[in-house]
């Protein structure tokens, strides 16, 4: 099973329904690594001091922000952590807005909100109430070190958190050379939009994401795939090791959501969100790595790791 991003609270008014945060997006993407060319032994990437050349551990590197060319500020742990709103635990909703008031270029990345154990009476209330309305909600939640901006959704049977971009990281269109004006300005003519509008039509059909294929993804599979079988090919040493992590829902009590409700209302205001603690994940007992195994072994365990991650 997913490990939660963190495990909070999602609020709006004085409601507060447990959540975890879940990713909703996968990299599909086939990994490469580099290889020195003479010995096919793989290429490290180390973190060196750019003055003595010597590697600098994890331990001793820290942040720092470059304010003139060669001058530096360091910045502490805490430091960043200052800068993030208190709610680190929570997705709390400011404002409800229309969903089709936002364009398409504010939309960055989904997650999946998740409810917890006995929180799903708020969760579904939410849900159904934003899908009866076409509402969204516009909320602000930190994930990891820095405060995102994002729109709380509903999608089919759950509730999508789609992170949003500022308006500061759009780059604005005046800034390009865009035809404006009436279409007659570029002598387009009447049955020139008239037949565009046919072929559109004609090419018209419901969105099914299934349809679409990473094709090029595919070929590539065979390319690796054929370049396996031919000569040439590096057998691993040994194998990572996979640990699965557990994770537990935040439980809840009995809560009186009309109450609430009536007091958000009259109020017009928001409580802090109480935050709940996240439990320690147990990590899975690491697998025994095997040793390395003859070519057409290699071959195959190859193939399944490169269509596990494909898939």
């Amino acid at each position: 099973m997913a490990r939660p991003i963190w495990t909070g609270t999602l609020s709006f008014g004085l409601l507060n329904v447990p959540v975890s945060l879940m990713t909703g997006s996968r990299s599909v993407d086939l990994h490469f690594r580099m290889l020195d060319s003479r010995s096919k032994t793989p290429i490290r990437y180390e973190r060196v001091n750019a003055e003595t050349g010597d590697e600098v551990p994890w331990k001793d590197i820290v942040k720092a922000f470059e304010y003139k060319k060669g001058s530096y500020v360091v910045l502490e742990k805490d430091d960043l952590k200052s800068a993030a709103s208190e709610g680190r635990e929570a997705v709390e909703v400011e404002a409800f807005v229309d969903a089709a008031s936002i364009g398409p270029e504010y939309y960055e990345k989904p997650y999946i909100l998740v409810p917890g154990k006995k929180a799903e009476k708020g969760y579904v209330l939410l849900r159904e109430t934003l899908k009866r309305t076409g509402k969204i909600g516009i909320a602000r939640v930190v994930i990891r070190t820095r405060e995102y901006l994002s729109a709380v959704m509903p999608k089919d049977h759950a509730l999508v958190l789609m992170i949003l971009r500022f308006p500061q990281e759009l780059v604005d269109v005046s800034e390009y050379t865009i035809p404006e004006g009436n279409v007659s300005k570029y002598r387009i003519a009447p049955k020139e939009l008239d037949m565009a509008e046919k072929l559109i039509e004609s090419m018209s059909g419901e969105w099914k994401p299934g349809d679409f294929r990473d094709e090029f993804r595919e070929r590539l599979q065979k390319v690796i795939a054929k370049r396996m079988k031919s000569k040439g090919l590096v057998t691993p040493a040994s194998d990572d090791a996979e640990a699965d992590d557990a994770s537990e829902n935040t439980s809840t009590n009995v809560v009186d959501f009309m109450a609430l409700l009536e007091k958000s209302l009259a109020s017009n205001k928001r409580t802090p969100a109480k935050k709940h603690g996240t439990s320690a994940a147990k990590p899975a007992a690491k697998k025994a790595t095997k040793k390395a195994s003859p070519a057409k072994k290699a071959a195959k365990k190859i193939t399944k790791k490169v269509v596990r991650k494909a898939g």
